[in-house]
């Protein structure tokens, strides 16, 4: 107990960076997945239980767990399909059960299998649908959410948005804007200061007293109470129950809660092993995280957070980064941030009730556009077109589909560019003469697999009569059986008829089916 106090002097001050930085994004995160009427306290406990309960579990030194932009999408789509929150929950529980089996069936290596490209491009595309998503909220329009569950009704949505815009929200945003981009330059990020005060923390403020400056001066600017956050308050014990929703079971007996479940288990899995890989590389001291364990830390964190009424949480970047450069030793500093956060609700939940959603709303596209910035698309860009368009067919297959479907489309695009680039890549030709005569030489690499059978097929076909053919698999540690038999097959039959004389290095015969 004594060691895990030791760096209290450190992890204390961090805990407090990461509170402030997690706290509008629970109650953000929440304003955007939980349909007309939010239900802001579900973000707040997953914020509580990925830091208590999954800091607690996970091997990852640094990394911080709570409630995710990359789940929106899924939630939203979800809570339309099965009809309610409560049967959401569900599904919450149903994933977390299916992240711990995987953890225990070595599973943790997932992420490996999913090309870059097509996790940027799902990254991107959920920062997109976040920024359209949050207009609505940006103009003070807070009766419906942009995208429930599909993109049939944008257009509509939008034109019921403006045509109800509320002056003192645009106001407000736009502020929230102003001092979120203000912090994100590099003059304010030398001010120390605000190294240890987020930009977001400020923006929720600066929005508190503006509607609070509106109310005692400007009144017909000041914002109602369908435009703030809208916390349960404990005003005895017989009301804690209020904080809590529990999961409607019944939705068992649906065949879209297992559809729902894997997507979540899979999609949440991703996201937290790809943050737990960034974070052991922002780590001072290179911290390597067990990937395994971490499916089982987030798989109990979910499982937790559905049976309280909590969004699925997953490790988060953002809250990790803000962490390591607060200079947080050890996982305490992912604890204390939740425990801060229970505070918080107990103490001061009508502080927490004077936030607009507006202000909210700001953070959220922010946190959107960073998910989808321009630059991104810049160095997709320049890393060729073998990158880019998977990148770019995964955004579009998101938007115009679902996550799932997007990533799947994403990733027939990156396979078909695997498959193109090993099609010549494990080989090469040398053109020569000999006596007068075509000399061909065909090195083959260390490694040749069934992807390069197609390819040296043709580049067989290609020798010209009367040539001398060698082929050179002195260099070759593996030669996959279907290579080896097309090889044979050619000296056999097609040299023979054409008069091409085949010598090959290291390139044992194989059996021929009917010979």
């Amino acid at each position: 107990m004594k060691q895990f106090f030791s760096n209290i002097k450190y992890d204390a001050p961090a805990s407090l960076v990461v509170f402030l930085v997690a706290l509008p994004l629970c109650l953000g995160v929440a304003l955007a997945s939980t349909g007309e009427n939010p239900i802001l306290f579900s973000g707040i406990i997953a914020g509580i239980v990925g830091g208590i309960v999954v800091g607690s579990i996970s091997g990852s030194r640094l990394g911080v767990s709570g409630p995710a932009a990359g789940l929106i999408t899924i939630v939203i789509a979800a809570i339309a399909t099965l009809g309610s929150f409560e049967a959401f929950l569900v599904t919450i529980i149903l994933a977390g059960i299916l992240q711990v089996i995987a953890g225990f069936l070595g599973a943790g290596l997932i992420s490996a299998y999913f090309p870059s490209s097509v996790i940027k491009g799902m990254l991107a595309s959920i920062g997109i649908t976040l920024i359209l998503k949050e207009i609505p909220h940006l103009v003070g329009f807070d009766k419906s959410l942009l995208i429930n569950g599909s993109n049939e009704h944008f257009i509509d949505e939008l034109n019921n948005a403006f045509q109800a815009i509320n002056l003192g929200a645009v106001i407000i945003a736009c502020v929230s804007l102003v001092i979120l981009i203000l912090f994100n330059t590099a003059f304010m990020k030398q001010i120390k200061l605000f190294k240890f005060i987020p930009g977001a923390l400020i923006a929720v403020i600066v929005g508190v007293l503006l509607n609070l400056l509106f109310q005692s001066s400007f009144p017909d600017l000041a914002l109602s109470s369908e435009h703030l956050v809208n916390l349960p308050v404990i005003t005895s014990m017989e009301n804690v129950g209020d904080f809590f929703i529990t999961p409607d079971f019944s939705a068992l007996s649906n065949p879209n809660t297992y559809a729902i479940a894997f997507t979540i288990a899979l999609v949440a899995s991703l996201e937290s092993l790809l943050s737990v890989e960034a974070t052991d590389k922002l780590d001072p001291e290179k911290n390597a995280t067990d990937p395994n364990r971490e499916l089982k830390a987030q798989g109990v964190g979910n499982i937790v957070s559905g049976l309280l009424g909590g969004l699925p949480v997953t490790q988060v970047i953002v809250r990790s980064s803000a962490n390591i450069n607060s200079g947080a030793k050890s996982k305490l500093s992912t604890i204390f941030h939740g425990v801060l956060l229970v505070l918080c609700v107990v103490l001061i939940p009508n502080v927490l009730n004077l936030i607009p959603y507006a202000s909210l709303a700001a953070i959220l596209m922010m946190v959107g556009y960073n998910l989808s910035a321009v630059n991104l698309y810049k160095k997709m860009y320049a890393l060729g077109i073998d990158q880019f368009l998977p990148f770019l067919a995964t955004i579009v297959g998101v938007l115009f589909t679902d996550l799932l479907k997007g990533i799947a489309i994403g990733l027939v695009f990156a396979i078909f560019f695997i498959l193109r680039k090993n099609y010549k890549s494990n080989y090469k030709i040398e053109d020569g003469e000999e006596d007068g005569k075509p000399l061909i030489k065909m090195q083959l690499a260390e490694d040749v697999s069934f992807l390069n059978k197609g390819s040296i097929l043709e580049s067989l076909y290609k020798v010209p009569e009367n040539a001398h053919l060698i082929i050179d698999g002195s260099n070759s540690k593996f030669i996959d059986y279907d290579v080896l038999e097309v090889i044979q097959e050619f000296k056999m039959y097609k040299a023979k008829e054409r008069n091409i004389k085949v010598t090959t290095y290291r390139v044992k015969s194989v059996p021929i089916m009917g010979h």
